[in-house]
């Protein structure tokens, strides 16, 4: 995986059991008919390829009736509500693994050497593994029950949930071999670490630098984020460095939606969109925050995946100055929309153009979609270029 920072690609950067969702559901949806989920299945798009384009485009409303969404408030909020579904799959597996098991976020038994190798980063983590996974499937639940509030299409990656996941014990064993993502063959940029560290340079505005990865060696190759059977928990080494990899996947995810947001409000039309996305989005912000601070505490260690002999190395940031110090978790101030105006804390980036299709590349790149079809690609892709025709006050 190329190491540079274009913003296209790198700078950003949401499914669950039907259990699971449905649970979370009877809190959110705003009435018994106007929404399940597995009405989404009835109304949703074919599965192949083309059709699923044909199907998306056509269910679109163009009407702006009062109460109504332009067609591009709609594809903001559906592309937001996909990246919700996704996130919130990958999250439920965290969570049926080191996270805890409660009727908020039902589903695992909990294995109880990777939870270990997460508290010695905080003693907290199950529980924070749990707020995060509880939050992302209200996301997506809340932006698909609004959608459909308002006669339009839902985002809906059920036929896609095809990947194997862990085996190890703890998993749900009802969602073996029917997850949407893989958390097994990472590449995880975590650029971010500098980027959100370095006082001079702003990828909106510096396109062309490259901030400097924290963990290199995590920047390349495949690496596993959870335990993918019980052998993988036999070496403490090993499986202390699988808990660091999560660690830092979580905050490189997060930094992505903590972008996202403002990036598609700044495209839309009706304010109730608007204050949703705004509304959410820095609820992502405190996620990247929280888990920010969680990866400085990874221990410094080298280990080898015994299955792929892909090594990792975890380096001791405790004095790593300004751009890797491990307990800097605050923005540095950076430039924003012009060197000549002093230097202000904020997200970045923000520019949108192309923001979905970003969001789309970046989170491929991380090998979180490895063992997806080529039709999953071709609705992901077209969810995205619909966002990102959309323009505010033009639908």
């Amino acid at each position: 995986m190329k190491t540079s920072n274009e913003p296209a690609a790198k700078d950003f950067g949401k499914t669950e059991s039907h259990h699971q969702t449905e649970n979370l559901e009877s809190r959110a949806r705003p009435s018994k008919s106007s929404i399940s989920r597995r009405s989404f299945l009835g109304k949703s798009l074919a599965v192949g390829a083309g059709t699923i384009g044909a199907g998306l485009l056509a269910n679109t409303p163009t009407a702006r009736a009062s109460g109504g969404l332009t067609p591009g408030d709609g594809a903001l909020l559906r592309f937001a509500a996909a990246a919700e579904i996704l996130e919130a799959d990958f999250w439920i597996q965290y969570n049926e693994l080191g996270g805890i098991q409660d009727p908020e976020v039902p589903g695992g038994t909990g294995n109880s050497a990777y939870t270990d190798a997460l508290e010695v980063l905080d003693e907290d983590m199950a529980v924070y593994i749990h707020d995060n996974t509880d939050d992302e499937i209200t996301h997506h639940t809340f932006l698909n029950a609004y959608l459909v509030s308002k006669g339009a299409a839902p985002a809906n990656l059920d036929p896609f949930r095809t990947l194997m996941g862990s085996t190890a014990t703890g998993v749900n064993t009802d969602l073996i071999g029917r997850r949407l993502t893989n958390l097994t063959q990472l590449t995880i940029d975590n650029s971010w670490w500098t980027r959100y560290r370095d006082d001079s340079h702003n990828p909106d505005l510096d396109p062309d630098h490259v901030f400097p990865q924290v963990v290199p060696t995590l920047a390349v190759n495949q690496h596993t984020a959870i335990p993918r059977t019980d052998a993988d928990t036999t070496d403490p080494n090993f499986l202390q460095a699988i808990a660091n990899t999560a660690a830092f996947h979580f905050p490189t995810i997060e930094q992505g939606g903590n972008s996202l947001y403002p990036s598609l409000a700044l495209r839309a039309t009706h304010e109730e969109v608007l204050r949703i996305l705004l509304s959410i989005g820095p609820t992502e912000t405190m996620h990247f925050q929280t888990w920010s601070d969680k990866a400085g505490n990874a221990p410094a260690l080298t280990a080898v995946d015994p299955v792929t002999g892909v090594s990792v190395t975890f380096p001791d940031l405790s004095g790593g100055g300004e751009l890797f110090q491990n307990n800097l978790i605050m923005p540095e101030p950076c430039p924003f929309l012009d060197r000549s105006l002093p230097i202000v804390s904020i997200i970045r980036p923000t520019k949108t153009e192309g923001v979905a299709m970003s969001v789309v590349t970046f989170l491929t790149n991380m090998g979180l979609f490895i063992g997806q079809s080529p039709a999953f690609f071709a609705l992901l892709h077209q969810l995205a270029l619909q966002a990102d025709h959309a323009r505010h006050g033009r639908g």
